[in-house]
């Protein structure tokens, strides 16, 4: 039997105060009762990407030395799941920075979100990422988590209540899709290169 695939949680938000690392705790705490999937956390508070990039698309091997590891991470992963909050109608531009840092390595790999913000959930961060994630090759999944009034719920290290257990079976359903399209494009990317 093949290994799990191996799925990169990125927790986007960069923020003095944020509540990213909680939200991303939370969510791994309920992907953690699955065997089918290898998680790896990359906090983007903790991954020293430039400030300034080159010009151009980049290609590998091609990185300054800094965005190297970045690079390799993502390389290695068969899926990611992103972690983002809404700022301003929005996702957040250190997002945009790591998603721009690297090329190739995002290619034929499924993404999913874990959004999280007020009443919409992040769900208006979530829908701009589907575009920008379209256009890196990657298959965007339609499920996705979404956490309302979160600062509410991750105050002083609570979590959302879910009493009725939706969250919980959104996260299950969303992980059981992700797996089997990091699986299904692992096994086409080992079959042939993707031309993108």
């Amino acid at each position: 039997m093949s290994t799990p695939p191996r799925i990169a949680v990125i927790v986007a938000s960069t923020r003095e105060g944020r509540i990213g690392p909680a939200v991303a705790g939370w969510f791994i705490g309920l992907a953690g009762t699955r065997d089918d999937l290898l998680l790896e956390v990359i906090d983007l508070a903790h991954v020293p990407l430039p400030a300034r990039l080159p010009a151009g698309h980049p290609s590998r091997g091609e990185y300054p030395e800094a965005v190297r590891p970045f690079a390799a991470r993502i390389a290695a992963a068969d899926g990611v799941v992103i972690v983002t909050p809404e700022y301003n109608h929005g996702y957040p531009g250190s997002l945009k920075d790591a998603l721009d840092s690297v090329g190739p390595e995002w290619r034929a790999k499924p993404v999913a979100f874990v959004g999280y913000g007020g009443v919409s959930g992040g769900i208006r961060a979530v829908e701009q990422l589907r575009q920008v994630v379209a256009e890196l090759h990657m298959a965007s999944l339609r499920d996705a988590v979404l956490v309302p009034f979160a600062a509410r719920a991750f105050r002083d290290g609570g979590v959302p209540a879910d009493d009725d257990g939706r969250l919980a079976d959104s996260v299950d359903r969303m992980l059981g899709r992700l797996g089997w399209w990091a699986r299904a494009l692992r096994a086409a990317r080992e079959a042939a290169p993707y031309d993108g």
